[in-house]
């Protein structure tokens, strides 16, 4: 027996949340036999992993001011850090594949796939590519074909940002902040952008080129930011079955209704709201046309967004709120090993304290006790 997690409040699949121990053997979950390292849970609560689907914070990593990089090796092994820290145990950056120059990049890409493969032997959570796909980057087609091919992508989601790209050039300082991201002089940066729009009569064909490769592959596919619910219903008749961030609650009902999987974003339900000013995430859950929330740009807001979800409905609301962060991304991604606590899955677990708000104590990600803080070395024994 490699772990015994023991005394803690445990959510398990079959039991809902309930005194258990846990034993860790060979990376998945096991009963507790023969000596052990022991974790003392008393008083804490054993939860599901959390699953990521969309989270773009590693570009902070990549490049933390406009126009500064640092190594990919270091952004992985940081970006790697923080997700554990945060009780992250599978995540699927959010990598979006432009025609920009830049952080968005071909180059960035090509950069972040070969990091993730060097660094796969000795990580403990499992990293993943959620390819944002940017529809008018026809130049990047066969790239993001071949990547599709080789197993290097994992969720496929249609992004269209061009044309508001477009619209924005006319404001300098609006288009400053996209030519920067792409290390461009703001003129050189609008002569690439309406190059670029030329192209729009090739995206249709370019779209289905996509949607075809990862059917093939069998990966799961999205698309981001629907508008209306036509865009939905178009890209669903193409095998995208997930919304990612529908712009409106009817886009999101539509998409339930319709048996699609809708994701939101956790830094809505904490902020109380979205900064673009659009449906508002907890609402959306409330409502029931949200199952999925995901970090997007900051790691820690899906334990918390979690719990403020559950503290609505009181003692017995955790489990159906966890689901939100763990069981249903793990179904939507097609990942029958993991997101619950039950015999024979991936032994990935995330301990939580919520004295005085709720934070991760450790994180156990296939079976390697992967995040310990100070309080929770004092209970391994």
């Amino acid at each position: 027996m490699e772990l015994a997690i023991t005394g803690g409040r445990a959510l398990l699949s079959d039991q809902g949340l309930v005194t258990a121990d846990i034993g860790v053997q060979d990376g998945v979950i096991a009963e507790i036999s023969g000596p052990e390292r022991r974790f003392d849970a008393t008083g804490l609560l054993v939860l599901p992993g959390i699953i990521d689907l969309h989270g773009d914070a590693f570009e902070r990593q990549v490049q933390p001011r406009p126009g500064v990089s640092f190594p990919m090796d270091l952004a992985v092994a940081e970006t790697e850090a923080q997700l554990l820290a945060n009780g992250i145990t599978t995540t699927f950056h959010g990598v979006t594949l432009s025609w920009e120059k830049g952080l968005r990049s071909a180059e960035t890409w090509t950069s972040l796939l070969a990091a993730l493969a060097a660094n796969r032997p000795r990580q403990s959570c499992d990293m993943r590519i959620h390819l944002r796909w940017e529809a008018f980057n026809l130049p990047a087609l066969d790239l993001a074909l071949a990547a599709i091919e080789q197993g290097a992508v994992h969720l496929l989601a249609f992004n269209d940002h061009t044309p508001g790209i477009l619209r924005k050039m006319a404001d300098a300082a609006t288009g400053a902040k996209y030519s920067e991201r792409a290390g461009m002089k703001l003129d050189a940066f609008r002569d690439l952008a309406n190059a670029i729009g030329t192209r729009a009569d090739e995206v249709p064909a370019a779209l289905a080129r996509m949607a075809e490769a990862a059917q093939r592959a069998g990966i799961p596919m999205a698309s981001h930011d629907d508008a209306r619910v036509a865009d939905r219903d178009a890209f669903r008749a193409m095998g995208a079955r997930i919304s990612d961030f529908p712009m409106s609650t009817e886009v999101a009902k539509a998409a339930t209704e319709a048996g699609d999987s809708v994701i939101m974003g956790s830094p809505n339900v904490v902020r109380g709201g979205s900064h673009m000013g659009w449906s508002g995430a907890a609402e959306t859950v409330e409502a029931g046309f949200c199952q999925i929330l995901t970090s997007d740009y900051f790691y820690p807001a899906m334990l918390r967004a979690a719990f403020i979800l559950a503290d609505r409905h009181g003692q017995d609301g955790l489990a159906a709120r966890w689901a939100l962060i763990s069981a249903n991304p793990a179904a939507a991604a097609g990942l029958t090993d993991r997101g619950r606590i039950a015999q024979g899955l991936r032994a990935d677990m995330v301990i939580v304290s919520r004295d005085p708000a709720p934070h991760v104590v450790a994180t156990i990600a296939g079976g390697k006790l992967a995040y310990l803080s100070a309080e929770g070395a004092a209970r391994l024994h």
